[in-house]
């Protein structure tokens, strides 16, 4: 079978298409569909744990070959493949009327957007929130569940394209990155990092949180603490998937998408041999919505 292997620590280069034996394991998985993650990106520049070589990816969804059941998951180690051993316990059956596209296009990001809506800061009636690079793959489900939870979204965006796709989300209100105003919303929620952090701060109210949950702009300096206590009692948080990750909450996501509640964007797909172009638009910032790789 064919899978994108990394050998070596670097850039999308590194990435390569390689022929191996099929995997051993509980459930063998036929796959059909697999998502692209920044994740992926920190794990092939070595900044997210773990040592190659390694079999890029950990999200997917496809078919268990024993009995054709459709399943998805959002942390099995060597995805970037056409076979997938997925272990019982992180495979999650995907309901009727959810593709295995919008499958493995919401098993991470829909579950990102969930969390941190309704555990890290659970949105409220009436609450003015902030969410950064909105027409992203997790911005636009995020500015969808809080406005499900009743929330006022301002979204920030790069062109006037990612801004109709923001507004097409539910977005009250889409600004420039340069535009956002000091003191006004109870959460930000920052997946950019280092080259949005500061004004998050700022646009904070007193006793609002910052929810920092990515770094695709680079990674945020060293804090100071007295910084929050400046800005009025600000709480910062840097949540993780991987603390929140449970297979109810993925059926929550799933029910959500069949009850035509949640509407996942597919911004790219690209064949599996392509994964080093799939990387290098999501790094560059040239993307919508959530990539994925087809075998």
């Amino acid at each position: 079978m064919r899978v994108v292997f990394v050998s070596r620590f670097g850039g999308p280069e590194v990435l390569e298409l390689r022929d191996v034996p099929p995997p051993q394991g509980e459930l063998l998985v036929e796959v059909e569909a697999i998502g692209v993650n920044y994740r992926d990106v920190y794990e092939r520049e070595g900044s997210y744990g773990g040592e190659p070589p390694f079999i890029a990816g950990v999200e997917g969804a496809g078919r268990v070959q024993r009995t054709g059941e459709l399943v998805a998951w959002s942390s099995v180690q060597g995805s970037y493949a056409e076979q997938v051993a997925v272990p019982a316990d992180k495979a999650v059956r995907v309901p009727e009327g959810v593709s295995a596209e919008l499958a493995a296009a919401a098993a991470m990001q829909g579950m990102t957007a969930h969390y941190l809506a309704t555990d890290t800061y659970p949105v409220q009636e009436g609450d003015n929130v902030l969410v950064h690079a909105a027409a992203g793959g997790v911005g636009l489900l995020l500015t969808q569940i809080v406005k499900l939870r009743g929330g006022r979204v301002v979204a920030t965006t790069s062109s006037e394209e990612k801004a109709e796709l923001a507004r097409t989300a539910g977005a009250d209100e889409v600004i420039g990155y340069d535009d956002v105003p000091e003191h006004a919303f109870e959460v930000v929620y920052d997946g950019v990092g280092q080259a949005t952090f500061d004004r998050s701060l700022a646009a904070l109210r007193p006793r609002g949180m910052l929810v920092l949950y990515g770094a695709a702009s680079g990674p945020v300096a060293p804090v100071d603490p007295m910084a929050l206590e400046r800005g009025g009692s600000l709480y910062l948080t840097r949540p993780s998937l991987r603390h929140h990750a449970t297979a109810e909450r993925a059926r929550e996501v799933y029910d959500l998408i069949g009850a035509g509640k949640l509407d996942v964007r597919i911004g790219g797909r690209y064949p599996l041999a392509d994964a080093r172009k799939a990387q290098e638009d999501l790094e560059g910032r040239r993307t919508t919505g959530k990539l994925l790789l087809l075998p």
